[in-house]
C-alpha cells in the first residue's frame, strides 16, 4: 500500500472513534517547536572558549561537532530538512557572532552581534527565541543575579537588559514573538547560612531587568526554576516556588523544564493547575534519566502525557522549546529524533477523542474511559505520521536516518 492508501485506511479507523484526522493534522501544523542551537556544539557557543560551568555537562566524545557559526547553521538546516512543519530556533547569548576580531562582553551585547542569526531565520521563515547566558563566564563562578558582590550583580543585570533589546530585535526582524527565558545556576553545594538574602537579591535583579521599556507584544519573558544543580546540591536560589510566585506577580511566564524536578514528579500534572493563573506558559522539553541529564526526547509515556496536557489546555498557550544535548551520538540525529518524537507525541494527543474522554470522566464511566484509552495505543498512528511527514516534504520514519548517515560521511567527516 502507498502512504496515501495507508493514511486513508487509518483516517477511516480514527473516524470510527470520533476523531477527525484532517482537523488534528491542521492543529499540529500550527504548533511550533523551538530548536535549541546548543545541541549542535555541546553548549560551547562562540563568545567564550573556557570550560562549561554552572553545573552544565555534556558527556560523550562523538566526533564532528560544529565549531563555527557556519557549521552550526548548516547542521541546523539539515535537521530542519527532517522535521515536519515550520518552527523556531532557540539561541543563547553565548552564540553571538563577532566580525573581524571584534568582541563584546555579555553586558555589552547588541542586536548587531546577532545579525547573522536574524538573517538565517528570516531566509527560512523561522522565529527566534532567546536566552541570556548566565554560565561559562569568569563572572559567573560564584553567583550571578543573586551575587553579594554588587559589581558582579550589576554586570549580570545589564546582561539581562541587553538580552531584552536583542529579543525585541529578533521579533522585529522575524515578525514573530521572541520568548526570552532567564535561568541562572546560582546556588550552594552545602547547607546555606542564609536562604533569604540571595533570593531577595535575585528578586531585585529581576525587577531591575524588567524595569526597562520593551514591547511585550514582541518579547515574552519567562523565568526557569530548578530543584538543584551539580555543585549546588543543597540550595538553589531560583527555586520553583520563587519563580512561580515571581512570574505570577510580575506578569511574566513561568518556564517548566521537564528535567528540573524530582524524578517521581509528574511534570504534565502541573500544567493545568498553573494555567488557571497564567495566560501562557513556557516549556523546555528534555528526558531526565534519574535527574536532569538532558537525554534526547523519545516517544515515551512522559512525552505523550506532557503533549496531551498541552493539547487539552490549548497549544496556543505554550511556548515549546527543546532542551537536551548528547555528545555521545551523531548530534543531527539527536536533534532530529528529539524533535520528531515530540511532534509524534503532539500528534498522538491531537488524535484522541478529547470530548468523548471528558464526557466519560464526567459521567463516572471509568471502565469505558480506560478501555478507549488503551484502544488508542494500537490505532494506526504510524500511518498518519508517515502521511504528515510526506505532506510536509520531509523523509518518512524509515528513511531519514539513512540520509543523516550519508551527511555524516560526506560532510561532517571532512571537518577538521
Amino acid at each position: 500500500m502507498t502512504v496515501q492508501e495507508r493514511f486513508e485506511d487509518a483516517k477511516a479507523r480514527y473516524a470510527e472513534i470520533g476523531v477527525d484526522v484532517d482537523k488534528a493534522l491542521d492543529a499540529l501544523s500550527n504548533i511550533k517547536l523551538s530548536m535549541h542551537c546548543w545541541q549542535g556544539d555541546d553548549v560551547i557557543g562562540f563568545d567564550q572558549k573556557g570550560p562549561l560551568t554552572g553545573g552544565i555537562q555534556t558527556t560523550g566524545n562523538y566526533p564532528y561537532k560544529a565549531t563555527t557559526p557556519q557549521e552550526l547553521m548548516a547542521d541546523m538546516d539539515k535537521t530542519f530538512s527532517y522535521v515536519p512543519g515550520k518552527h523556531k530556533i532557540n539561541l543563547h547569548a553565548s552564540y553571538a557572532i563577532f566580525e573581524n576580531g571584534e568582541w563584546a562582553d555579555r553586558d555589552q551585547l547588541k542586536p548587531e552581534h546577532f545579525k547573522k542569526w536574524a538573517e538565517f531565520a528570516k531566509e527560512r521563515g523561522l522565529g527566534v527565541d532567546f536566552n541570556p547566558t548566565y554560565f561559562s563566564h569568569p563572572k559567573s563562578e560564584v553567583a550571578t543575579l543573586s551575587s553579594a558582590d554588587e559589581e558582579i550583580r550589576q554586570f549580570w543585570i545589564r546582561h539581562g537588559q541587553a538580552c531584552i533589546r536583542i529579543s525585541e530585535y529578533f521579533a522585529e526582524q522575524t515578525g514573530q514573538t521572541c520568548m526570552m527565558n532567564i535561568w541562572i545556576p546560582d546556588g550552594l553545594k552545602d547547607i546555606p547560612g542564609d536562604r533569604k538574602a540571595p533570593r531577595a537579591r535575585l528578586k531585585d535583579s529581576l525587577d531591575q531587568i524588567l524595569s526597562i521599556d520593551y514591547d511585550k507584544s514582541k518579547v515574552a519573558i519567562a523565568v526557569e526554576s530548578k530543584v538543584f544543580g551539580i555543585g549546588a546540591e543543597s540550595y538553589t536560589v531560583g527555586s520553583h516556588e520563587f519563580y512561580m510566585n515571581y512570574a505570577a506577580k510580575n506578569d511574566v511566564m513561568c518556564l517548566i523544564d521537564t528535567g528540573h524536578f524530582h524524578p517521581t514528579e509528574n511534570v504534565a500534572d502541573k500544567l493545568s493547575s498553573m494555567l488557571l493563573f497564567y495566560d501562557k506558559m513556557a516549556l523546555h522539553v528534555s528526558r531526565p534519566v534519574r535527574w536532569d541529564s538532558d537525554h534526547v526526547v523519545i516517544f515515551n509515556d512522559d512525552a505523550r502525557d506532557l503533549a496531551q496536557e498541552i493539547v487539552r489546555n490549548g497549544a496556543d498557550r505554550f511556548y515549546i522549546g527543546m532542551d537536551y544535548f548528547d555528545a555521545s551520538i551523531n548530534r543531527i540525529s539527536a536533534w532530529t529524533n528529539g524533535m520528531r518524537n515530540f511532534l509524534k507525541a503532539l500528534m498522538y494527543a491531537e488524535l484522541q477523542p478529547m470530548d468523548k474522554l471528558t464526557a466519560l470522566q464526567n459521567a463516572g464511566n471509568f471502565t469505558e474511559l480506560m478501555s478507549i484509552t488503551e484502544q488508542l495505543k494500537v490505532m494506526p498512528f504510524g500511518d498518519v505520521w508517515d502521511y504528515y511527514c510526506q505532506s510536509k516534504g520531509v523523509a518518512l520514519e524509515k528513511d531519514w536516518f539513512a540520509d543523516c548517515a550519508k551527511y555524516e560521511k560526506e560532510v561532517l567527516s571532512q571537518r577538521a
